[in-house]
């Protein structure tokens, strides 16, 4: 398993990094168009409907790209957008996550399916756009939802359980702590410092999520990289009620020894929408 996981990760990374440092954002659009279009495919699995309307769920996907690149739509500012889909993640994502596992499978099946759809298309959205913005800008926000992964991995496999005797979500993700969670928020407070120095030290020409967040200043940049920890939480949770709603371990087999698309970038469906809310203050 681990060398599976280890083959998949660099046969990953050899095509994402030459996309993302492509000189043009274009090759790194259509390989992300990609990903969101198998994530499509799975979400519509992972939701019970049938091969044909699975495939036709990613094609959707698909089009809705080419339609956003084609037309446009990618040196738009969409602030409005962001800001309804940003509000709609946190407050979709408390109520999904506190009605719990069987209140899913009482949601109308067409409503499911249509609004992962439209939260696939606008994380492309979110992320082509951070893209134009800058390679550093970017990487700082993937970056983000990384170290809140790694933090609270490591946090909660040293502390959890010893400060808070309930689990973080018992009923969707039973290893998950309350003390991995602020294990991941103290280390991404401490990228976001870190970054921060970096890109003023370097007199980077493009500013890195974290500097545009401190603009406003520090306690706006501290309590934004918190949040957005907070709701790459529940972006996983989200994504882990749908799969136990199902009763399947991963949303495909797509990636050996990683599961699915969704599996991966399941944190990245709220946070890449919110941070370009949050930089359109």
């Amino acid at each position: 398993m681990l060398k599976q996981r280890v083959l998949t990760a660099l046969a990953l990374l050899l095509v994402l990094l030459p996309a993302l440092f492509y000189t043009r954002p274009g090759p790194f659009f259509f390989v992300a168009g990609v990903f969101i279009t198998a994530a499509g495919w799975e979400w519509a699995r992972v939701n019970g409907v049938n091969s044909k309307l699975a495939l036709a769920s990613g094609a959707v996907c698909a089009v809705f790209c080419a339609w956003a690149w084609w037309a446009g739509v990618l040196e738009m500012a969409l602030p409005r957008v962001w800001w309804v889909a940003g509000s709609v993640w946190v407050l979709a994502g408390i109520w999904i996550l506190r009605a719990g596992v069987p209140a899913w499978a009482k949601v109308p099946r067409p409503l499911r399916l249509g609004l992962g759809l439209v939260a696939l298309c606008l994380t492309w959205l979110a992320v082509a756009q951070a893209r134009l913005l800058g390679v550093n800008f970017l990487l700082s926000v993937l970056a983000l939802v990384w170290m809140a992964d790694i933090g609270a991995y490591f946090s909660g496999r040293a502390f959890g359980g010893r400060f808070t005797r309930s689990k973080l979500a018992a009923s969707i993700s039973p290893g998950k702590s309350w003390e991995g969670v602020w294990g991941g928020m103290l280390g991404v407070v401490l990228m976001a410092m870190v970054w921060r120095f970096a890109d003023g030290a370097s007199g980077a020409g493009v500013p890195s999520f974290y500097t545009l967040l401190a603009s406003k200043g520090l306690s706006f940049m501290l309590i934004g990289v918190v949040f957005m920890a907070a709701m790459s939480v529940v972006g996983d949770l989200v994504e882990s009620l749908v799969k136990r709603s199902a009763g399947v371990k991963d949303s495909s087999a797509l990636l050996p020894g990683h599961g699915g698309v969704l599996d991966r970038v399941d944190a990245l469906l709220p946070t890449l929408p919110l941070a370009m809310m949050l930089i359109s203050f």
